[in-house]
């Protein structure tokens, strides 16, 4: 397993990551959850990822049950949280906020229920145009400060929010947002190679991604529609079913299909492998919800290691045709 810094940090991460979006909670529960996270941690993951909204703090719960039983070492792991949502339905100043009351009682819930002191990073998980940036780079300063997390970023911000974040917290002397969780697949480009270009090198920005298989269309099995028990199935996921059924978009995996064949790995673990690739990723957020799936997904690094210039073009020209020839 590669490891990689976290942008401009001294922190260090595995090139690929466990996260619990849909599955704890969902699907997963702590038994289940305790062996997709050791098969991970045993394939050399170090980083595991959460969020308040998942499942509505069970994923949290979940998660810090698991890790409680496995008896894992604090100082073994790194694990993140992110807050934004909340979890107390519409309740004023609660929900859809990063106002100051909201990000100093929001880390309390989710130390308490994932069972730690400290989480090493702490996102907020949308931006929040309706409380001044200031407010809560403030805030997620002094939650930095406190100890209550190591580091702090944002998830799915534009460029120019996590630059003015950025710029206020370096003219007050003030901890930096060090990491961005945008969402980065074949299909989902634009942020990390276009908006984000100049983060990289100016402010040091890391990156952890998400969706590396567009919530499992670049898996292949979305081909002849939804198969029961798949993500798109769920309740509350209906929305995934457009994009999941794209007609268009099916082909092009198809055919990703048959050069990931060729290679000899699947086609999930071409198009993880590829996101892994980008030098500006510092991890790719994995999902599953049984173990083969974690050793399924694992399984990328093998695809890594063929990501030539040739393969790359290829791949290029599957997903952009407009670009051949």
């Amino acid at each position: 397993m590669p490891y990689n810094r976290l942008g401009g940090t001294g922190l260090k991460v595995s090139a690929l990551s466990f996260g619990s979006w849909v599955t704890f909670g969902t699907q997963v529960d702590t038994t289940l959850a305790k062996e997709c996270l050791t098969a991970a941690r045993d394939a050399g993951v170090n980083f595991f990822d959460n969020a308040e909204a998942y499942a509505g703090g069970q994923s949290e719960q979940i998660m810090g049950d698991a890790i409680a039983e496995l008896g894992w070492e604090r100082w073994s792991y790194v694990i993140s949280t992110k807050i934004y949502w909340g979890i107390h339905g519409n309740t004023v100043n609660m929900s859809n906020t990063l106002n100051r009351k909201y990000l100093m009682q929001a880390i309390d819930g989710s130390l308490e229920r994932l069972g730690l002191d400290f989480v090493d990073l702490l996102y907020c998980h949308r931006p929040d145009p309706a409380t001044p940036i200031e407010e809560t780079v403030w805030a997620m300063s002094d939650i930095v400060s406190s100890g209550k997390a190591l580091y702090w970023g944002t998830s799915e911000w534009s460029a120019d929010e996590i630059r003015a974040a950025w710029d206020i917290a370096d003219r007050r002397n003030l901890h930096k947002p060090v990491v961005e969780q945008p969402q980065y697949n074949l299909f989902e480009t634009k942020k990390v190679e276009k908006e984000y270009a100049r983060l990289y090198d100016d402010i040091g920005l890391g990156l952890t991604t998400w969706s590396p298989l567009a919530s499992g269309l670049l898996s292949g099995k979305y081909a002849d529609g939804i198969p029961e028990g798949s993500r798109a199935s769920l309740p509350g996921y209906e929305w995934l079913k457009g994009l999941l059924t794209d007609e268009k978009k099916n082909a092009q995996v198809k055919e990703l299909g048959e050069l990931a064949a060729r290679l000899d790995v699947t086609t999930s673990q071409l198009a993880i492998a590829w996101c892994a690739k980008n030098p500006h990723v510092s991890t790719v957020i994995l999902g599953a919800s049984t173990v083969d799936q974690v050793h399924e997904n694992l399984g990328a690094l093998k695809a890594l290691d063929q990501l030539d210039d040739a393969v790359l073009n290829e791949i290029t020209g599957i997903i952009h045709p407009w670009t051949r020839g």
